[in-house]
């Protein structure tokens, strides 16, 4: 179990936009990247999402907070190993953040539906489909998997925040 260093975009640009490999299974690093991801995400009590390359490990590797958008309590993190999104629509404006670009927030557009095939931890295959936000969430840590960061899917200059602002905008 460690807390790793977060990857930051005014640093390090370069490291996050790299494509993440598919990972071996059975391996122990693969059990402890998902130890290490869970800890690092849960050390920032706002953040629901974590993808591997923003530590540093090119590997398709997330872990993420479902329910987010309710008013209860997100879930604890969840791993999602190679995941592959197998459909996704329903595409609507949405609020967007990353602990790789902190402070800055804006209005992205992302699917609000989406079936997604993976591994969990435990490395068992799994089909969801994921709705509303937990979908957002989901293609946003995929995105960091292939080298796309929230800010590319600002459409309009304009629809950035900073963290003050961001408190009080939600689309």
């Amino acid at each position: 179990m460690a807390i790793r260093p977060i990857v930051l975009y005014k640093t390090n640009e370069a490291a996050l936009r790299c494509k993440s490999e598919p990972v071996s299974v059975g391996s122990n690093r693969t059990r402890q990247l998902v130890s290490d991801l869970k800890d690092t995400l849960l050390r920032h009590p706002k953040a629901i999402g974590l993808a591997a390359p923003q530590i540093g490990v090119h590997l398709r590797v997330v872990v993420v907070c479902f329910g987010a958008d309710s008013r209860e309590k997100p879930s604890p993190p969840i791993a999602i190993i190679n995941p592959t999104i197998v459909e996704a629509g329903r595409e609507l404006l949405d609020y967007d953040g990353c602990l790789s670009i902190p402070g800055l927030y804006a209005e992205t557009v992302r699917p609000h539906f989406m079936r997604l095939e993976g591994l969990d931890e435990r490395e068992n295959p799994f089909e969801w489909t994921l709705e509303g936000f937990d979908a957002v969430v989901v293609h946003h840590e995929v995105d960091h998997l292939n080298g796309v960061l929230f800010i590319d899917r600002v459409t309009l200059p304009n629809r950035f925040y900073s963290e003050d602002e961001a408190a009080g905008v939600r689309v």
